[in-house]
C-alpha cells in the first residue's frame, strides 16, 4: 500500500453474553475500549478512527476519552454491520477502504492493522482482506475455537473452518505432524472496500455461515474474494473471558 489511506471503525457492543459490559470493563484504570480506540489512533490517526455502539453509556464513556462515536442500530446482528452503517451514513466511496477493529481487541498490533489494508490496496482482485497465522501444535490445530483457513495460490481464501483443515487423508495424531505449509489459523482482522462491506451487509445469513457460526463464510458462498496474508505475528490475546481479562490486563500493565 503506497501511502493509501484507510480508516477503522470499532464497534462496542455493550451487551456481551460472555463477559458482560466488557468493552467498558477496566485494564490498568481505563476502559477496555479506551485502549483499542488508542491503539487504533496509533495507526490511522484520531481522525480516522470511529467507534460504532449500539448503547448511550458506551457513547458517554467515548466522550470521556476523546473518541468519535456514532450511535448504531441496537437490532445489528453483527459487528460488520455497525462498521457498514458509519460507511453509509459517512457517503464513504465504493473504493475506500475501512478496516473493522473489534473493541474487545486492545492488543492488536498495529503492524497487522495495517497489513491487512495494505493487502486489499494491493490486491485489486479482491474484495475484502484477512489475515492468518501458522499453526504449528496439534491441539491447536484441533481446537474448534481457532478458525482455520485454507488458501489458493493465489493467496485468497478458499474455506475457513473450525474444524481442522485441510485433513491429511491419513489422519493426524500426536505422533503424526500437521501438513506442512497448510495449517494455518485465522486471524479475526478484516479489510473491506466500502462497495463490497455494503454487499456483504445486504446479504441473508448463508447456510455455511449458519452451520459453521462464521460469518466469513456468507462472504465465499456470494463470490466476494477475502485476500488472506501469512502473518509472522501469532494473533493477541482477546478479551472474552474474566480470565482473558486478566491476562490482558497483566500484559498491559508489563508494557508500562
Amino acid at each position: 500500500m503506497s501511502g493509501a489511506a484507510f480508516r477503522i471503525v470499532i464497534p462496542a457492543r455493550l451487551g456481551s453474553t460472555r463477559l458482560p459490559r466488557k468493552v467498558l470493563r477496566e485494564l490498568g484504570a481505563k476502559p477496555m475500549l479506551q485502549w483499542t480506540w488508542e491503539a487504533a489512533c496509533a495507526v490511522a490517526g484520531p481522525e480516522a478512527v470511529t467507534i460504532a455502539t449500539d448503547d448511550a453509556e458506551v457513547l458517554a464513556a467515548c466522550d470521556a476519552f476523546g473518541a468519535d462515536a456514532r450511535m448504531t442500530d441496537l437490532a445489528h446482528q453483527s459487528g460488520t454491520d455497525r462498521v457498514n452503517e458509519i460507511a453509509a451514513a459517512a457517503g464513504w466511496a465504493d473504493d475506500e477502504i475501512v478496516v473493522n477493529l473489534q473493541g474487545d481487541e486492545p492488543l492488536m498490533p498495529a503492524a497487522m492493522v495495517i497489513e491487512a489494508a495494505r493487502l486489499l490496496a494491493d490486491d485489486p482482485t479482491a474484495d475484502i482482506a484477512t489475515l492468518c497465522h501458522p499453526l504449528h501444535q496439534l491441539e491447536d490445530w484441533l481446537n474448534p475455537n481457532f478458525v482455520k483457513v485454507v488458501r489458493a495460490a493465489n493467496g485468497h481464501a478458499l474455506y475457513f473452518s473450525r474444524a481442522p483443515i485441510p485433513w491429511k487423508r491419513e489422519g493426524t495424531s500426536p505422533t503424526s505432524p500437521l501438513p506442512a505449509g497448510l495449517a494455518f489459523r485465522h486471524i479475526g482482522l478484516y479489510a473491506y472496500r466500502v462497495g463490497a462491506l455494503r454487499r456483504f451487509s445486504q446479504l441473508p445469513a448463508s447456510a455455511l455461515e449458519n452451520c459453521e457460526a462464521l460469518e466469513q463464510l456468507r462472504a465465499l458462498e456470494a463470490g466476494l474474494r477475502i485476500a488472506v496474508g501469512v502473518s509472522d505475528v501469532p494473533p493477541p490475546r482477546g478479551v472474552d473471558t474474566e480470565a482473558d481479562l486478566a491476562a490482558v490486563a497483566a500484559l498491559l500493565e508489563a508494557r508500562r
